[in-house]
């Protein structure tokens, strides 16, 4: 999948999303999601960097998501983590190297399709749709956001 430092990225940025622009503390973001301040520095320093954040130092200041960083698909998002490795989910569940098209393991053809949907989810995905996901930005020991209760997520 992806690493825990993207899925922490784009907590921060869902966070930041549903604070359009604030200027938002890093202690009230820690706070808010979970994640270590110091691990947070980071992962704002890197966003800021790749021009998907603002900073301002001093008394008021803080992060704010870019105004333009709404357009970005998740894919972006998580390539300033990844680099240029290939985004997803394994070429085979269980592992095999000569796992292809000719030489099959047993669930190739459904695990191609979930790796297809996972990538064309990245690509088509905007950072500013995490904020119509209706996600409950709380402390989570994954980093991964989920469905609140009466969100449409929920059954």
């Amino acid at each position: 999948m992806i690493s825990q430092t993207a899925r922490y990225a784009l907590h921060i940025l869902g966070y930041l999303v549903a604070h359009r622009g604030e200027l938002v503390r890093g202690e009230a973001i820690s706070a808010a999601t979970g994640i270590p301040a110091n691990y947070l520095s980071k992962i704002l320093n890197q966003l800021r960097k790749s021009g998907m954040v603002e900073s301002r130092k001093g008394w008021g200041g803080g992060f704010r998501l870019r105004a333009d960083a709404h357009q970005l698909p998740l894919l972006d998002v998580v390539r300033v983590f990844e680099g240029d490795r290939p985004v997803g989910m394994p070429a085979c569940i269980f592992g095999l190297p000569a796992c292809n098209d000719d030489q099959p393991c047993p669930l190739h053809a459904h695990w191609s399709g979930i790796r297809e949907s996972f990538g064309e989810m990245l690509r088509t995905t905007t950072v500013g749709d995490l904020k119509r996901r209706s996600l409950v930005m709380a402390p989570l020991e994954s980093g991964i956001p989920c469905p609140g209760p009466g969100s449409p997520d929920q059954g």
